[in-house]
């Protein structure tokens, strides 16, 4: 049996990075308890195993007194002095017995008392090994796929990647190698999980890290950042140092830096931009190479209104979509992209509606309310307040002036 004891420890030693010490008290605690529930029950144990060899020794206690009670825990004070001359009545004597004696079943329980023990002293290992490497890349070995996830040998622990933080198109067989992103470790009935990502954005911005060197001493700075997983990623920068091109620091010499990454990512391409506080000149950035003819800007409901031209719409809008919705998540604000012809359409619509709501007024004809409308007075609510000189300042006669402003007085008059 020691052998084995000793094997075990040298095992767990070396290959789980169990100490020695902390093996054997589970050990001793395991066989003591499960000793006790045998053919032992009721009696006071005390094992222990030499750390060196592996060598078990085990004794039966016993507290000395002059009337037993309990036969298992007691010992005459006679008897005793012969096992221990000069022992004293209250005094605790070890009589040491054969291992064997603690019995097949107690070994059976210890064995399993002990497996026990070993995955929870490997759950605090997994968990202290990996703890402080959160957010970080690690490498790993494919070892096999369950339903949609899949299992990675990172060596001294198994870490899984589920089917939503997988790249779509990517395919990896058992025993390729692999970087992912050591996104989390959760905590679940069975210890500790870590979990692997390929998908998230976070695992471009530690490509970014590692192969930038701007970026990770602080020189350049990652503003913003949006990712569709397999097919593009938009990345804004800044810098602090006027004599550092962040764009050019990402890039690198003949694209290198760039290049390096997108293999890693199996292709999938990067737009690399400079950042700007100002939404209007993120938008016209991040949209390039179309050419933006108009940018409308509402603060309140954080939208942008962009007017392109029929040949730049499929570039701004993109493959399905993709580079207006990457560019959206990029700068934080709702796009509206608009076709040019379709916005001059609606500006007619809307002059022509406004019009039509002035020739209601009694008196005023289709042509006198289109002249109305280009100079500003698109509504009936508009004329509060307004007097005779306006209307002459923007082409009227005054004639003409008074006659509108007293028909459209008459007309909110009667409408209240």
């Amino acid at each position: 049996m020691s052998s084995e004891i000793l094997s075990v420890l040298e095992y767990m030693e070396k290959e789980k990075g169990i100490g020695r010490n902390d093996m054997i008290a589970a050990i001793v605690n395991a066989i003591k308890a499960a000793a006790q529930k045998g053919v032992n029950s009721g009696q006071e144990l005390k094992i222990e195993i030499n750390p060196k060899n592996g060598q078990l020794h085990a004794w039966m206690l016993f507290k000395v007194v002059d009337s037993i009670s309990n036969p298992k825990t007691e010992i005459h004070v006679e008897k005793a002095q012969i096992l221990k001359p000069g022992v004293q009545l209250g005094e605790t004597i070890e009589k040491e017995i054969d291992p064997s004696y603690l019995g097949r079943i107690a070994a059976q329980t210890a064995r399993q008392a002990i497996m026990q023990k070993l995955r929870q002293f490997e759950k605090e290992r997994i968990y202290d090994d990996f703890k402080d490497r959160v957010g970080d890349i690690v490498t790993g070995i494919v070892r096999r796929r369950e339903r949609s996830d899949l299992f990675i040998d990172l060596g001294k622990a198994e870490a899984m990647m589920p089917g939503k933080e997988q790249v779509p198109g990517e395919d990896y067989a058992p025993g390729e190698r692999i970087r992912c992103l050591l996104l989390e470790i959760e905590n679940s009935s069975r210890g500790p999980e870590l979990i692997l990502s390929r998908a998230t954005p976070k695992f471009v911005r530690r490509l970014f890290e590692l192969e930038v060197t701007e970026i990770a001493d602080g020189t350049v700075k990652i503003e913003a950042f949006a990712r569709e997983p397999g097919y593009r990623t938009k990345i804004a920068v800044s810098t602090s140092d006027p004599k550092v091109d962040p764009v050019g620091a990402c890039v690198g010499a003949r694209g290198a830096r760039v290049k390096s990454i997108v293999r890693e990512l199996g292709g999938e391409k990067i737009d690399i931009i400079r950042y700007f506080t100002d939404p209007r000149e993120m938008v016209a950035e991040a949209l390039k190479p179309a050419i933006l003819r108009n940018i409308i800007i509402d603060e309140k409901n954080r939208r942008v209104g962009i007017v392109v031209s029929e040949e730049d719409l499929a570039v701004a809008i993109g493959k399905k979509g993709q580079n207006a919705r990457l560019t959206s998540r990029l700068i934080g604000w709702k796009l509206d992209i608009i076709k040019l012809q379709t916005v001059a359409t609606t500006l007619e619509e809307k002059k022509g509606m406004a019009a039509s709501g002035l020739a209601k007024i009694p008196g005023i004809d289709e042509a006198t309310a289109q002249r109305l409308v280009v100079a500003g007075f698109a509504s009936v609510e508009l004329f509060d307040g307004v007097e005779s000189g306006d209307l002459v300042g923007v082409g009227f006669t005054p004639e003409e002036a008074g006659d509108i402003l007293q028909k459209v007085a008459a007309f909110t008059g009667a409408s209240k």
